[in-house]
């Protein structure tokens, strides 16, 4: 795992607008699941994306359950993408020391961050991959602002000072609950 590396999709997966990083992030978990749907998402990725943020952002999620509601000027609500990733169910946790908690996800299920400066979330990231064990692992994660892997370190989470420019403090994650872990351990 590198930092700055592409995903296996090609092309650098940006998200489309300011708001859309969350939707981003869910598309991309979705096309790193299921190959049949990144095969139908890669070529209109934007407009995906755009689509997924409509749904992530209504009054109503996925199943048609009313959502609680969330600034829209700060994107997309944590809950909402804890619904739509796969293998589900997920939960929403606080950040604070949960880097060990992302680092066991990302071979169980896709798990977010949320990241942002002292007073909101602000940007929403994908763990894709981990690099080492033991105090020295290293947590991949795709960044829909860049549509590149960045490498997070343990020290950096836990200090606040993360390398994502403006927003450098961990405040949410959503990870995959004991159930889903479960059910990927057992069909690995």
């Amino acid at each position: 795992m590198t930092g700055g590396a592409p995903l296996p999709f090609g092309p650098a997966l940006r998200q489309p607008d300011q708001r859309s990083c969350g939707a981003a992030v869910v598309v991309v978990a979705r096309m790193l699941d299921d190959a049949a749907y990144a095969e139908r998402a890669l070529p209109r990725f934007g407009a995906e994306v755009l689509a997924a943020h409509r749904r992530l952002t209504g009054a109503r999620d996925a199943t048609g359950a009313l959502q609680a509601p969330w600034p829209r000027a700060v994107g997309t609500p944590p809950w909402a993408v804890a619904r739509a990733l796969p293998r589900g169910p997920h939960g929403v946790r606080r950040a604070r020391g949960r880097f060990e908690d992302l680092l066991r996800a990302v071979g169980h299920g896709p798990a977010a961050l949320y990241v942002g400066d002292r007073w909101l979330p602000r940007h929403v990231l994908l763990a894709v991959g981990r690099d080492g064990d033991g105090p020295a692992a290293r947590l991949g994660v795709y960044d829909p602002g860049s549509g590149t892997v960045r490498t997070l370190t343990r020290d950096a989470y836990a200090d606040g000072a993360l390398p994502l420019g403006r927003w450098r403090r961990p405040w949410f994650a959503v990870l995959p609950t004991r159930s889903a872990q479960a059910s990927a351990a057992s069909a690995a």
